[in-house]
């Protein structure tokens, strides 16, 4: 079956029950599957630390129904348990609409729902609130509710009065305190390779689960899919010989989606980890970089000094396809202000600057300018974008390589990216593993580069 995790809000405790419960499946010696609902790639990081198998995205906007309901029952049926962390508030969706929402995600796929309600200085006013989320949507089965910040024994008795009078099942209640709470950062949780003494907080975790959480009614609730075939066993047809890829993996790129990765290993395009924060050449064998988004403006100041990294990049360049997104970007361009807004050299590939801006977040339809090396002239895609920092660029003239046009809900169209014929950079993520065509353009690229001798690079 497994269960969604939802809430209200934002910030009302969706990923410390997540948390809580992985990891009291762990110590009990259940294997458990994590999903996110949404284009998140900072709560999957803790998500999978927790579970120790790889969180999966569930994202109808961006990959649609059928890789959703595909990736859920391919991978949940994996594991003996599994749940999905929910996004935002239950019914937010794109702008003011519930499309792609945890709501539309859970009538999707058929799933009950708990919901985690933050308790916080409220005593009668929650049956209101319970209410109406339980009746907003008939559709919808609202399995039992979690309260978090919960101040006392007193304060649970009246709150539990309150739900039995609804005959709403109450599934746990957290308590009020500072000390298990997820550290955050400028787009969200910290990733979790930040995270001080990750397994005594593991460990604390699943403590709160014991103590707080009521686990017999939990466990049929977690009982993972029936198992369906391999999400990625329909993949396109794989290289010979193998052409490896080299992909930026450290502290300052770590956006990925785990499918990509497995996607090209079976295409025959095995990824080479390479650190550019650790100013690492690029691996000899590598046929072409891949360069995800980060936190590169965090550690600016070190990447403008990974000279041999940089070199690398410049001399790879005329010779390979490159793909960067987002912060993976950043590195190609002439310059990057870091979170004081002093100003480090970057690789120079690209014509532009960046610096701190204003955020942007939003799903983005995408439409290329011409030909490039993953997109055609007259297609539409779906993307995501999530950044705070932005670009002064050089002067554009009616020859250089603009990607695409990009727009999303109350956006203007505006014109983004680079598209040449060995490089696509762009704000936007992609979801490889869901857009057979992408993965199949990046193959035919490779497949037409000249192989690396043992002395390049």
């Amino acid at each position: 079956m497994a269960v969604v995790i939802a809430a209200p809000a934002s910030g009302s405790g969706k990923t410390l029950l997540s948390l809580a419960l992985l990891a009291w499946a762990r110590t009990q010696g259940f294997s458990i599957q994590p999903f996110k609902v949404g284009p998140d790639y900072l709560d999957p990081q803790l998500l999978s630390a927790a579970a120790e198998r790889p969180c999966r995205n569930l994202d109808i906007n961006l990959c649609g129904e059928a890789w959703v309901s595909k990736a859920f029952h391919g991978y949940g049926g994996s594991a003996e348990l599994a749940l999905v962390e929910g996004v935002m508030g239950l019914f937010d969706g794109i702008g003011s609409s519930e499309t792609g929402s945890t709501a539309a995600t859970a009538r999707w796929l058929d799933l009950p729902v708990v919901l985690v309600v933050d308790a916080g200085g409220q005593a009668a006013s929650i049956g209101a609130l319970v209410r109406g989320f339980r009746d907003h949507d008939p559709q919808l089965r609202l399995a039992g509710v979690v309260l978090n910040r919960v101040s006392s024994t007193r304060h649970r008795d009246l709150l539990a009065d309150v739900l039995q009078r609804l005959g709403m099942p109450l599934l746990g209640c957290l308590p009020r305190t500072d000390a298990l709470k997820v550290p955050s950062r400028h787009l969200g949780l910290a990733p979790a390779h930040e995270l001080a003494e990750p397994t005594e907080r593991f460990r604390r975790w699943a403590a709160l689960a014991e103590a707080h959480l009521d686990l017999e009614q939990w466990q049929p609730l977690l009982k993972a899919p029936t198992a369906t075939a391999d999400p990625l066993s329909d993949c396109p047809k794989a290289l010979s010989p193998a052409r490896p890829i080299a992909v930026a993996v450290d502290q300052a790129f770590h956006f990925r989606y785990p499918e990509t990765g497995e996607l090209l290993e079976r295409m025959g395009m095995p990824l080479l980890p390479w650190s550019p924060l650790a100013d690492e050449v690029l691996p000899k064998e590598a046929c072409g970089v891949l360069l995800p988004g980060g936190f590169p403006e965090q550690h600016a100041e070190q990447l403008s000094h990974c000279h041999r990294s940089l070199n690398a990049l410049q001399e790879f360049a005329g010779m390979h396809p490159i793909y960067a997104e987002c912060g993976g970007m950043l590195l190609l361009g002439q310059s990057l202000s870091d979170l004081e807004g002093r100003v480090h050299r970057m690789t120079g590939l690209l014509p532009f600057h960046a610096r701190k801006g204003h955020l942007q977040v939003g799903y983005r339809t995408l439409r290329p300018h011409r030909d490039g090396l993953l997109v055609r002239r007259g297609e539409s895609l779906r993307g995501h974008e999530f950044h705070r920092w932005q670009l002064t660029e050089q002067r554009r003239t009616h020859d250089d390589k603009t990607l695409w046009d990009i727009e999303g809900w109350r956006t203007k169209q505006q014109s983004e990216g680079w598209g040449y014929r060995r490089i696509h950079a762009s704000w936007i993520h992609l979801h490889w593993a869901s857009c057979s065509t992408i993965c199949c353009r990046w193959r035919d690229a490779i497949a037409t580069t000249v192989m690396p001798s043992p002395g390049h690079l």
